[in-house]
């Protein structure tokens, strides 16, 4: 288990996992005690080789694992201010899932007009007045970056857009809900060097409202958007601190040996 260096006097805690585990169909252990602080306000990057478990984590803070039978977690990620465990079985994951938004992988805009994939999560909030989801939609395009792009056309299929601006449209609809940390999955591994270069910027004009997660495979990308770094390799924790320090210093060998390319 990684010793956490202790940050939280200088920065507020959003979140934090403790002696977290977790176990696909109940065997397959894979995460192992992680403990680890999620700063409010701030980009922090999980970065390992593939099947690390940096997604498994991801996942872990909205509940995901849940839509899949016989998956079982250990330990705690508890949500400030109120400190309440995400996972505690008295949570319910819907509400978990408004308060936590989470962008995948590849655009997944749903079958709709742009204006109701953006509206989807208040709806699913019972949300009826026209008004509040007219404001909470163009608010939402316009902090994903997208509002000037669409105004005129927000009746289209969410699908009628580029593949950059169907990412940006699945962050406006992430965004529409308020929530407090919004997830990234390798957001921009399907995207070309523009779009790529867009969604950084956007993360990084985000975090002034909201908490970010990034998973990416991408170091560069880790280097340039987040202000605190994790190394995941087989399902543990191996080192967490300021992405400077991770990238430029790294305490331990193993971290520095996959950030030099020795193995991943």
């Amino acid at each position: 288990m990684v010793e956490v260096k202790e940050l939280s006097k200088q920065f507020s805690l959003k979140a934090e996992v403790n002696y977290l585990n977790f176990y696909y169909g109940g065997k397959v252990h894979a995460l192992k005690d992680i403990m680890m602080p999620v700063y409010d306000k701030k980009v922090t990057a999980l970065i390992g080789p593939s099947g690390c478990g940096k997604t498994t984590l991801l996942r872990c803070f909205n509940r995901m694992h849940d839509l899949y039978p016989g998956n079982k977690y250990k330990g705690e990620i508890t949500l400030e201010p109120d400190a309440v465990n995400l996972l505690s079985p008295k949570v319910d994951p819907i509400e978990v899932r408004m308060r936590i938004s989470m962008v995948f992988q590849r655009p997944n805009p749903f079958p709709k007009s742009i204006y109701e994939n953006v509206a989807y999560g208040l709806r699913v909030r019972e949300e009826t007045k026209k008004r509040v989801i007219d404001e909470k939609v163009e608010t939402a395009l316009r902090g994903a970056a997208l509002w000037n792009e669409v105004k005129d056309r927000l009746q289209e299929p969410g699908t009628s857009l580029s593949g950059g601006q169907q990412q940006r449209l699945c962050i406006a609809r992430a965004l529409a809900t308020d929530p407090e940390i919004v997830l990234f999955d390798e957001p921009t591994s399907a995207l070309d060097p523009i779009a790529t270069g867009s969604i950084e910027d956007l993360i990084g004009e985000l975090k002034n409202q909201v908490t970010i997660l990034i998973v990416t495979h991408n170091m560069q990308q880790a280097a340039r958007v987040s202000d605190f770094t994790g190394f995941m390799y087989l399902g543990e924790l191996v080192e967490f601190d300021y992405t400077n320090s991770i990238f430029h210093n790294p305490g331990k060998q193993q971290t520095a040996d996959y950030i030099e390319g020795r193995f991943g």
